[in-house]
Parts: structure tokens; C-alpha cells; sequence
């Protein structure tokens, strides 16, 4: 077994932390400042952490636009990404000023939000509009403030092109979504002839 200490360095090529936790969905986190200005940008650290009420949550390395534009407006739109969105979705990683169209960089559409005050991505197939229900930074377990944001929200309103419900289910490999893996560049698709079921004990 390869051992390490995080706190002592890896000694690898590249930190397999995220290699390890992966492939994670991408939170494509839309938002807009409190001027209207919009942003858009991926975060690779991002799930969904509850059913009832639902909510999404990503962390931020650095109190980046995305954080400062949801704690001034508290809300926000996550977006899919899939496998025809993907170089769009990279060139919004871009590093740009405060206040620059990551949507006009990368050729995407805003649309207005339906319940939130924050614009989707129209060409991408599945939305969730979300209020903003917690913003924590991160510790470390001496309780060292970490430069690291959590953002969670409560998913308010769905939007899910209909073509991805079969007899009113949602078919994720159809709908082509990309996950990031390890490395510098590293994503990864699924698809149906990868997938297996299982039945949980106390539902047999």
C-alpha cells in the first residue's frame, strides 16, 4: 500500500485526492452580482446533500465571484454539464475581472430565472434554480480557518428537457453528463452499458 500524510506532501506527480473521490458531477454554478452582472463558472467539488427540502452544495477554493455574488444576492443556478456543453464549460473556468460575461466568453445563453433572481444556461438541459441556505468556510480539524467556502442552497425550481423522462423517469446516461476525474484534464462520460442495479436490503 502506498502511505502518505497529506500535511507532508504526496510525493506523487499529481494529488490523488480528487483522482481517489471521483468521477464528481460538476456544479456550473450561474449567479449575478448585485448590479445584474452575470458569472458563471465549474466547480469539480460539488453533490447534493439532501431530498427534503432538496439541496446542492460546491466548495470554492478562495472567496471567488461566485461566492461573493450568492452571499450578496443569495441565490444561485446550477446547470449540467454534458458531453456537447464541455469546452464551453472549460472556457468559463476562465480566470476573468470582476464583472466580465463568462457567458459571452464561451458563446452561452443567460436566461432569467423563473423564482431566483439569477440567469440558467439555456442550452444546457437540466437547471436548478436555488436560495442560498448556508455559506460556510472550512477548518481545518485544529479549527484553522481554511480558505475554502461551502456553498449550500435549496433547490426552488427544476427545469429538465423533456426528452430525458422516459414514462416520467429521468434517464442520466441519455442525457450525456461529464464528470471530472484526477489530473490536470482528466473527465469522464457514462453510459447505459456501464450500468448495473442494485436492490438495498430493506427494500427487498
Amino acid at each position: 500500500m502506498y502511505f502518505y500524510e497529506p500535511a507532508k506532501g504526496h510525493g506523487l506527480p499529481h494529488d490523488p485526492l480528487n483522482a481517489i473521490v471521483g468521477p464528481r458531477p460538476i456544479g456550473w454554478i450561474a449567479s449575478q452580482d448585485g448590479e445584474g452582472r452575470p458569472n458563471l463558472a465549474p466547480y469539480s467539488f460539488f453533490n447534493c446533500f439532501n431530498y427534503r427540502p432538496p439541496i446542492i452544495g460546491f466548495a470554492s477554493s478562495g472567496w471567488k465571484d461566485s461566492v461573493r455574488n450568492i452571499c450578496e444576492t443569495k441565490t444561485f443556478v446550477w446547470n449540467l454539464t454534458t458531453r456537447d456543453l464541455a469546452v464551453r464549460m472549460n472556457e468559463t473556468s476562465a480566470s476573468l475581472a470582476h464583472g466580465e460575461d463568462e457567458f459571452a466568453r464561451a458563446g452561452l445563453t443567460p436566461v432569467a430565472g423563473r423564482i431566483v433572481n439569477a440567469p440558467r444556461v439555456a442550452e444546457s438541459p437540466v437547471n436548478f434554480e436555488c436560495r442560498l441556505s448556508q455559506c460556510i468556510q472550512l477548518t481545518a480539524a485544529d479549527g484553522t480557518a481554511v480558505d475554502t467556502w461551502l456553498v449550500l442552497g435549496e433547490v426552488v425550481a427544476v427545469h429538465i428537457d423533456e426528452s430525458l423522462l422516459e414514462d416520467g423517469v429521468y434517464q442520466t446516461a441519455k442525457a450525456q453528463p461529464v464528470l471530472r476525474a484526477g489530473g490536470p484534464s482528466a473527465y469522464y462520460g457514462i453510459s447505459d452499458d456501464l450500468r448495473f442495479d442494485l436492490i438495498r436490503p430493506d427494500n427487498r
